[in-house]
C-alpha cells in the first residue's frame, strides 16, 4: 500500500489538499494518507496529525514572537512523518515552513512533492536554488511559473489552477445560502491579525453605501462571538460562515484581503478592491524584499492593474469608498468582468487536482520501497 503524508498550512492550501485528496483517492482506493490541514482535508478521507488554525503565523514580527511554537511544531512533524514512513511527502504552499521540512526530508531520503509552488518570483528568488536541491517533483499552478522554474534549471509540471475546479464545482451546484440582490461580500482573511487589521477599516464604509447589504465572509475557525466584536458598530452588518463561494456568487461587489480571495473574486466574476495592513514593521521589511508590482493575484496573472490595491496606509475609509464607488458603476463593472474573462483565458482549463493527482502517482510508482 502506498503511503503520502500531506502538509497545508492554512486555509487555502487546505481547499486545494481536499480536491488533490479526493482525486488520489478515486485514482487509487487504497492510498493511505496522513495530513496537516483543515476540515475539508478530513473531510476528504484523511487522518489530520495538526489542523492550520495552530499555524497560521504571518509576517517577520508575528514569527518571531511565536517562534517556540513554530520550532515545537517543526520538531512534532518531523517526528510523525517518521512514524508513518510514508513513499513521498506532498508539500501544499505554505514556504516558510514547508521548505524547512523539505530540507530535512531530502536528508533522511524522503521523496519530496511539491505541489502549488512558493512565490519565489515576487521575493526570496534565492529559494529556487534550495527547491532544486531538495524537492523531487515541483507542480506549478500560474501560466508563468513554469518558465520561471526552466530559466534555473528547474523542470516544474504545470498543472494548471485548482481554483478553476473548486468554482466550476459550485457554479454547476446551486448550493449555498439566499443573499439579497445589492450585496457587498467583505472577506477579510482566515488569521486573527488579518481580521484585526482589516475588518475595522474595510468595515467602516459600510454607512456610505445604504442600499447595499454588506456581508462579512467569516471563517468556522472562529465563533460567532468573535465576529461581533468587529460588527458591533454596525448593526446592519451581516456574518456568515462557511459559505464564502455561495456569498461570491451572489455578490455585486467585494472588499478582499489581499491572497488567494482575489483570484477566487475573479473567477466568480465579482469586481473588488483588494485590502492589505500587516503588522507596520513586517510590511516595511517585505516591501524592502518583494519584487513584484503588484500583491494581487488578479493583477500580477494579467501583468496590469486590474483592480485597485489599498495598501497599508492607503487602506482607510475615504480611499475605501472611493474605489468601492467607482467600482459600482455599471460601466466600470461590465469592463472588469471583460477583463476578468481575459484572465480565465489565461488560467486555461479546469482539471488541475486530477492532473495534480496523475503526476504524484506517476512518481510515486516510480520510487522504490526503500526510497
Amino acid at each position: 500500500m502506498k503511503k503520502l503524508y500531506l502538509i497545508a498550512g492554512e486555509a487555502s492550501g487546505d481547499l486545494h489538499g481536499s480536491n488533490l485528496l479526493k482525486a488520489l483517492h478515486t485514482l487509487h482506493p487504497n492510498l493511505a494518507c496522513r495530513a496537516w490541514g483543515g476540515d475539508l482535508m478530513g473531510a476528504a478521507g484523511t487522518t489530520i496529525a495538526k489542523h492550520y488554525r495552530d499555524l497560521a503565523f504571518m509576517g517577520f514580527v508575528e514569527v518571531l514572537r511565536n517562534i517556540k511554537t513554530i520550532l515545537g511544531n517543526i520538531a512534532f512533524c518531523k517526528e510523525d512523518i517518521l512514524a508513518f514512513n510514508p513513499d513521498a511527502l506532498v508539500l501544499i504552499d505554505y514556504p516558510g515552513f514547508n521548505l524547512r521540512i523539505a530540507k530535512w526530508a531530502k536528508k533522511q531520503g524522503i521523496p519530496v512533492i511539491y505541489y502549488i509552488s512558493p512565490q519565489i518570483w515576487a521575493w526570496h528568488k534565492s529559494r529556487v536554488h534550495q527547491i532544486k536541491r531538495d524537492v523531487d517533483l515541483m507542480m506549478v499552478i500560474l501560466p508563468f511559473e513554469r518558465a520561471f522554474y526552466k530559466k534555473h534549471g528547474v523542470e516544474a509540471v504545470y498543472v494548471g489552477h485548482p481554483l478553476l475546479d473548486a468554482v466550476q464545482s459550485l457554479q454547476a451546484n446551486t448550493a449555498g445560502g439566499t443573499y439579497p440582490p445589492r450585496t457587498i461580500a467583505v472577506l477579510p482573511g482566515s488569521r486573527v491579525q488579518e481580521i484585526k487589521n482589516m475588518l475595522p477599516k474595510m468595515l467602516s464604509v459600510a454607512p456610505d453605501f445604504p442600499d447595499y447589504q454588506f456581508i462579512v465572509a467569516g471563517t468556522n475557525n472562529f465563533s460567532a462571538a468573535y465576529y461581533a466584536q468587529f460588527l458591533g458598530d454596525y448593526p446592519n452588518v451581516q456574518l456568515i460562515q462557511g459559505d464564502t463561494y455561495g456569498l461570491l456568487q451572489h455578490a455585486s461587489a467585494a472588499l478582499v484581503k489581499s491572497g488567494t480571495s482575489t483570484l477566487e473574486a475573479a473567477l466568480f466574476n465579482v469586481p473588488q478592491v483588494v485590502c492589505y495592513a500587516g503588522n507596520p514593521i513586517s510590511y516595511h521589511i517585505a516591501k524592502r524584499l518583494i519584487r513584484v508590482k503588484y500583491i494581487s493575484l488578479v493583477n500580477l496573472i494579467a501583468d496590469k492593474p486590474l483592480v485597485k490595491e489599498l495598501i497599508q496606509e492607503e487602506l482607510r475609509r475615504e480611499n475605501i469608498r472611493i474605489a468601492l464607488q467607482h467600482l459600482l458603476e455599471p460601466s466600470n463593472t461590465a469592463a472588469l468582468k471583460a477583463e476578468y474573462g481575459a484572465l480565465r483565458q489565461q488560467l486555461g482549463e479546469g482539471g488541475a487536482s486530477k492532473r495534480a493527482a496523475e503526476t504524484i502517482l506517476q512518481h510515486v510508482s516510480t520510487i522504490s520501497p526503500q526510497h
